[in-house]
């Protein structure tokens, strides 16, 4: 009987056998949740528009699902994938998620983030086999005064770029969408941000830009070391995201949204997160160079993650460890040619059961 008291065993007992559909499975945390989800029995398909990076995740794990290619904010494409997978669970992580590409350009940040999501809801709402939806926004979706607290899901959400005003949006759509609709289909938003861990390659992100100077001889340009953010490894938000998704499978009323962030007052600067991997990476050069362009930068951000806390069981068990992790993930990959996802994987899940 142990195996389904432990948090892990948990895990399995509801997705094993699921069928579930993740969008944007070819991304940061999409590759990981389908890492995941498949080694917990789950029947997984993907669904995303490109492999957007190069390296890329998602190739080099190769996992045995399936992959629609086809636009969120394409209805027919969006309906026929649902059709075709028959999700039981759907977990929305398709996204324009880049603040700086979000200015350049703000109409496909909007039409990909809320219209796309609208369009998945109603796709599900025609699919009779869908239970529960999670989805995916930002930290970046509270109205940031810059307080020195953390943020709780009632407050009031904004947004002062394109992307975090997207998904602000997003946010009253669920909400509307939710109320509008109730019954059978349950639909949870999950607020998340300033996710580390080994298989990001985007652009723009403190991370990715480390690790693509320090192997690359390349200098790191720092736009602003004061800033200071939530961050957290990509394991810990997605653990809650499934926690979530495992109680809406099982009927329980959490379809409502929540926030995954560290526990306690962690919101760590920029300019420490450098300085901490430039001590594990020599190689690595930096120089100071703020954005010329002027636009707004949030400088103080915090989520108050004490409601997943309270409610799910859940903590962050990587909270320490996220910095060494990540490099540890990197340095295999960089210097041994070697993934170690599934390594990692099963070092966090001992870790969330120790930790129960």
């Amino acid at each position: 009987m142990e195996d389904v008291v432990i948090p892990s065993g948990r895990l399995r007992s509801a997705y094993s056998g699921k069928r579930v559909l993740i969008t944007g499975n070819t991304g940061f945390k999409g590759a990981w949740l389908a890492l995941w989800l498949t080694r917990l029995g789950a029947k997984v398909t993907g669904f995303s528009d490109a492999v957007p990076t190069q390296p890329s995740h998602f190739e080099r794990m190769g996992l045995d699902y399936r992959t629609i290619f086809g636009d969120i904010a394409d209805s027919a494409a969006v309906r026929n994938a649902v059709a075709e997978a028959r999700p039981e669970i759907v977990f929305h992580l398709a996204a324009q998620s880049l603040v700086r590409r979000s200015y350049a350009d703000p109409v496909a940040t909007y039409q990909t983030n809320l219209i796309g999501t609208l369009i998945l809801f109603e796709a599900c709402r025609a699919a009779p086999d869908v239970r529960a939806i999670i989805s995916a926004t930002t930290d970046k979706v509270y109205r940031n005064r810059e307080w020195d607290w953390g943020y709780r899901e009632p407050d009031e959400l904004g947004g002062s770029d394109p992307y975090s005003s997207s998904k602000s949006c997003m946010e009253l759509m669920t909400q509307s969408w939710r109320q509008s609709f109730p019954g059978r289909i349950g639909v949870a938003s999950v607020r998340a941000g300033n996710v580390i861990g080994g298989g990001d390659w985007a652009e723009d992100r403190l991370i990715p830009d480390i690790v693509r100077s320090a192997f690359g001889g390349q200098v790191l340009a720092i736009r602003n070391a004061r800033s200071t953010r939530p961050w957290q490894h990509v394991l810990d938000p997605l653990c809650g995201y499934l926690m979530v998704g495992g109680r809406l499978l099982a009927g329980e009323p959490v379809d409502e949204a929540w926030n995954f962030g560290p526990l306690g007052r962690r919101r760590i600067a920029v300019g420490d997160i450098v300085a901490s991997l430039q001590e594990r990476l020599p190689e690595l050069r930096v120089e100071h160079a703020p954005d010329p362009s002027g636009r707004h930068e949030s400088g103080l951000l915090e989520l108050d993650s004490s409601k997943a806390a309270n409610r799910l069981g859940w903590k962050p068990v990587w909270e320490s460890e996220m910095l060494e992790r990540s490099l540890e993930w990197y340095r295999a990959f960089y210097r041994e040619d070697r993934l170690i996802s599934d390594e990692q994987l099963d070092d966090y899940m001992r870790a969330l059961d120790r930790a129960a």
